[in-house]
């Protein structure tokens, strides 16, 4: 299994002006927006994100990061066989990831995903 990528997730009040913020002040551009979660990424280097949260979908609290992992299933094998407290276990959602949410030894709540293969 192997990081593929990290995306810092922010938790906002209000997605319109958090949205306006980072698009205005940082120049970054709306890849996915599924209404209660909204991604940003760097125009000319697509792989620079933010996501920016209302809430979870299906999940009890928002996390702080979200991880893409290679294979999702190992990790979650990993993470319960390390004892680690899981907070939403591993679920297929309909946006097209596999994910669940761990929380680390300092109480951050990570959500670890893999996208789905069609």
């Amino acid at each position: 299994m192997a990081v593929q990528r990290i995306v810092a997730d922010l938790r906002s009040a209000s997605m319109a002006e958090a949205t306006a913020f980072y698009t205005t002040v940082l120049g970054l551009r709306i890849v996915m927006d599924l209404g209660w979660i909204v991604t940003l990424a760097d125009p000319e280097r697509p792989e620079v994100q933010l996501s920016l949260m209302t809430e979870d979908a299906t999940a009890p609290v928002v996390p702080v990061v979200s991880v893409e992992v290679t294979d999702v299933d190992a990790s979650y094998r990993a993470a319960r066989a390390a004892g680690a407290e899981i907070i939403h276990d591993l679920t297929d959602e309909p946006w097209g990831v596999r994910r669940f949410f761990v929380r680390d030894p300092s109480g951050h709540v990570l959500n670890i995903l893999a996208h789905s293969r069609s």
